[in-house]
């Protein structure tokens, strides 16, 4: 499968959420950025925002912005949620905020656009829907397996599909987690809270 379009102009883009996230700003405000011609972006055929990278960096210098992604080092867990269902996004992003951990996290609603951000915001773990629209979970872990990018991810996919349904579809990858819907958010916040102590004990290790 393409996910861009060889027609599509090209100096470097990113999609909306890492936008957002790379000026400290919400999605809603980078709309209006392109809107008022301060970001230069344009879609693709099949709808997806592209924002010129190069715009960000210019809208930067001009209002003399630093980079909200940059300085955060190896302290702090980079999460990247592609979630089609809004009300499980929502509540995804609002229990990280309340655990009050390190975490940075940016919600996508496609496996499209969350592609597009990977290379640029480079997350230390992805949670996916498994049933979505357009490119599905499978389809999006089978894409991310045929690229180096895939074995430096902690993977979990998140599905209302018990076990039996997920193999009926081909399974998932070595290596992926299976949380099952209703979502387990204690599970998940000791999930990360074991994933930050091995980062914090591989840097003593390291030091």
């Amino acid at each position: 499968m393409a996910i861009t379009s060889s027609k599509e102009p090209y100096d470097g883009y990113c999609g909306s959420s890492y936008a957002a996230k790379v000026l400290g700003v919400s999605v809603g405000t980078v709309h209006g950025l392109v809107k008022s011609n301060e970001l230069k972006a344009w879609k693709t055929q099949g709808g997806h925002r592209r924002i010129s990278l190069q715009s960000i960096q210019d809208y930067q210098r001009r209002h003399n912005l630093a980079n909200a992604v940059d300085g955060l080092g190896d302290t702090r867990l980079r999460v990247m949620v592609v979630e089609d269902d809004n009300r499980t996004r929502i509540m995804l992003q609002a229990n990280i905020k309340k655990w009050e951990l390190p975490i940075d996290a940016v919600m996508y609603t496609s496996a499209v656009e969350a592609l597009l951000d990977m290379p640029g915001w480079q997350p230390d773990v992805l949670l996916t829907d498994l049933r979505m629209p357009h490119v599905d979970g499978f389809e999006f872990l089978k894409i991310l397996s045929e690229h180096a990018t895939f074995n430096s991810l902690t993977i979990v996919a998140i599905s209302g599909m018990s076990a039996k349904e997920v193999h009926a579809k081909g399974g998932l990858p070595d290596g992926v987690q299976l949380l099952q819907k209703p979502i387990d958010l204690e599970w998940l916040r000791g999930f990360f809270d074991a994933l930050l102590s091995m980062r914090q004990s591989n840097r003593r290790t390291r030091g």
